[in-house]
């Protein structure tokens, strides 16, 4: 099932589950972390397909994010990536990209719809899109195995961790991991697509999903999610380890390789024209797990600190 959440008509936002081009409505005032807290996503999601509250055609619903995480922690799960981010496509990493898969924490307040509009980093004229996939966690576990992990994963999405370069960079050498770099925008959607959706496709350590961006309608980016290098069972088990995973959690894949400006300007592609600007539009697809579409927008106006950064 392919779960959304939307703003009714009828008033406020609700959960529902795509059904072809339309939306098979849950009653008013429940959430899909409600529902995942109270482990009846899939029976909420069956109950509501035969017996829905509303259907609307998806043409007209605005779509939110399908929930609102708990904690969002994003690895850096494609190696590729990482090396593509060093300016050489063959460069050797830090050998303990292969002993874990390291990731940081970001901002589960700053999470934003697939079609929202999505603001320049206060200060940064480095701002740049990065082409991820995450999974939500749909039961609390500490400790969890790898051979047990993929049991606590309730569904997939598409997740863009919104990057200004360099507030980034200026922060990194400070040794504190991603922060005002990091920190403006999330998009998480368009919609949770339940594990089962995905099982046929199941190729190497992911699936045989290509994921591609667009910028102002030209082509940036070509990936396939099943060129990863750490399982999303990796993840959640490394992630667990001493702490307790809870029902909406999100767990991040880092970036696909090429799917974000920067690989590109490392690389001195053709591909990397600037920085994203006021006006620019953004597509992300993810085969069988839908688009997100943005308009970027100018920076919020802000006050100097008393040192004038």
């Amino acid at each position: 099932m392919r779960f959304v959440t939307y703003s009714s008509a009828a008033g406020g936002d609700r959960v529902g589950v795509l059904d072809g081009d339309r939306v098979a409505g849950l009653e008013p005032g429940v959430t899909l972390l409600d529902l995942l807290d109270r482990g009846e996503l899939i029976e909420a999601g069956e109950h509501a397909l035969r017996s829905p509250a509303e259907t609307v055609a998806t043409t007209d619903i605005q779509l939110r994010a399908p929930l609102e995480p708990r904690s969002i922690r994003d690895c850096s799960a494609f190696l590729q990536h990482m090396r593509n981010c060093t300016g050489d496509p063959n460069g050797v990493l830090d050998h303990r990209h292969t002993q874990f898969p390291v990731f940081y924490f970001t901002n589960p307040a700053a999470v934003v719809g697939p079609h929202a509009t999505v603001p320049i980093a206060p200060g940064s004229s480095q701002f740049d899109f990065e082409l991820e996939v995450c999974a939500v966690i749909g039961k609390a576990g500490r400790n969890i195995a790898v051979s047990e992990a993929e049991e606590y994963i309730a569904g997939y999405s598409i997740l863009c961790d919104w990057s200004a370069r360099d507030l980034q960079l200026n922060e990194r050498p400070l040794g504190l991991g991603p922060a005002k770099g990091k920190d403006t925008a999330t998009t998480i959607g368009p919609a949770l697509v339940t594990a089962d959706e995905l099982e046929r496709l199941r190729s190497k350590k992911g699936f045989a999903l290509q994921m591609t961006a667009e910028l102002n309608g030209e082509p940036v980016s070509e990936g396939c999610w099943d060129t990863i290098d750490w399982t999303f069972s990796d993840m959640i088990s490394y992630v667990s380890r001493g702490t307790v995973l809870r029902p909406g959690d999100v767990i991040g894949s880092g970036t696909v390789p090429t799917g974000c400006l920067y690989e590109h300007h490392k690389l001195g592609s053709e591909r990397f024209r600037d920085w994203l600007r006021p006006g620019d539009e953004v597509r992300l697809a993810v085969e069988e797990l839908g688009e997100l579409r943005h308009r970027v927008t100018a920076a919020d106006e802000i006050q100097p600190l008393s040192s004038g950064y």
